[in-house]
């Protein structure tokens, strides 16, 4: 590496200073800055046991600043990343090899675009993609991964020789509207007649509220835990967050936090019985985390999709990206997006199999996101 520049692996993120860290974020995208990513390793959600082992690598300049870092853990499994490799630990591992553990670059439990590499100069890049690579190869690991990496930065691990995987996910633009009901202007009849008709059903007898920040009460947080361990059991079989790495989030970066919380009854007087957490970036809004203690016809789709196009509406922002998975958002105007994670592989006939088949999903993930953007809800012209 060139001049004092020196390359190195911590043990948390919480070893290096939050304003160094949160300089090389400039954008303040909510999941890698120094509060997130600190909460969750202070709550225990993240560490011993968890399989995801804090192992930022950075580059510190010659008076010990941060030049470059990646969030990056080892890990033991393949949980908590929504880009699914258990086929590939499958194969490796029928074939006499070890998957685990590997390096993966990412916000944990968090399936949401932005940067991987955080960055003063962009031509840190390889360097720091090369102590990654250096890090898997003299400690015995398979591979190293990046997921849900931004568009600006695909091409910088491309050029690296990483291999990019391309999948679907979708999310709302907004188009300059200044209600709900321009947005809905923007739909076919049929479809808006529609999506009225579940807002009407999903607020029947049912009190809906948007928190923010200092709003955010105990008692709403322990109605939200609540909801949020009955889809964690349902989804993944164990929550991956602690109680703790909620109080921990509200009080390192609180008004990045929306909390929509619907009540049974005509006030907050009601039980609540269902409820959706998203986090506010400068140009996104992010649906995380959603759960419920009563099934209410459509409020799933209020809570989590409306709701949050309401918000973005109102807080002028660009975009809301609802998570992965889901193709019933297609049709509540939610478009199909690509998203794309990078991967090097250490063996080489193992990076050839992978290469191979990428290269057969990515032709198949082009096919599918051309079908579903004919049949997104939007009048035609």
């Amino acid at each position: 590496m060139s001049g004092e520049r020196v390359a190195k692996v911590g043990g948390s993120v919480g070893a290096f200073p939050a304003a160094q860290w949160d300089a090389l974020n400039p954008a303040g995208n909510p999941f890698v800055s120094h509060a997130f990513l600190t909460a969750l390793e202070d709550s225990g959600s993240v560490g011993d046991g968890t399989g995801w082992q804090p192992a930022p690598i950075v580059i510190e300049d010659g008076q010990g600043s941060l030049c470059a870092a990646l969030p990056s853990y080892l890990k033991g499994h393949s949980q908590g990343e929504y880009v699914f490799d258990h086929s590939w630990a499958d194969a490796f591992e029928r074939a006499g090899g070890r998957y685990y553990p590997k390096l993966q670059i990412a916000a944990p439990f968090t399936p949401a675009t932005g940067p991987r590499l955080l960055l003063t100069d962009e031509a840190l890049a390889e360097p720091l993609l090369a102590a990654a690579q250096q890090l898997c190869t003299q400690n015995g690991f398979s591979s190293a991964h990046a997921s849900f990496i931004e568009p600006a930065q695909q091409a910088l691990f491309d050029r690296a020789g990483w291999m990019l995987r391309h999948d679907i996910q979708y999310h709302w633009h907004n188009r300059d509207y200044d209600s709900f009901d321009h947005f809905l202007a923007d739909l076919s009849s049929r479809k808006r007649k529609d999506l009225r008709k579940e807002r009407a059903a999903a607020q029947r007898g049912v009190t809906i509220r948007r928190l923010r920040g200092g709003e955010i009460r105990p008692e709403h947080w322990d109605a939200f835990w609540i909801f949020y361990q009955d889809t964690g059991a349902r989804k993944w079989g164990t929550p991956y967050l602690t109680r703790e790495a909620f109080d921990l989030v509200q009080q390192r970066m609180g008004d990045a936090l929306l909390l929509v919380l619907a009540y049974e009854g005509g006030g907050e007087d009601g039980e609540p019985i269902a409820g959706a957490l998203n986090f506010i970036g400068r140009d996104a809004l992010y649906g995380r985390y959603w759960g419920c203690t009563k099934d209410v016809r459509f409020l799933h789709f209020e809570l989590c999709y409306y709701q949050a196009i309401d918000a973005a509406i109102e807080l002028g922002l660009s975009r809301v990206e609802a998570g992965a998975q889901g193709g019933h958002k297609l049709a509540r105007g939610y478009g199909p997006v690509t998203t794309v994670s990078a991967h090097w592989i250490a063996d080489p006939g193992f990076r050839a199999a992978v290469a191979d088949f990428l290269q057969r999903e990515r032709d198949g993930v082009a096919q599918d996101k051309s079908f579903l953007v004919e049949r997104t809800p939007f009048r035609k012209a």
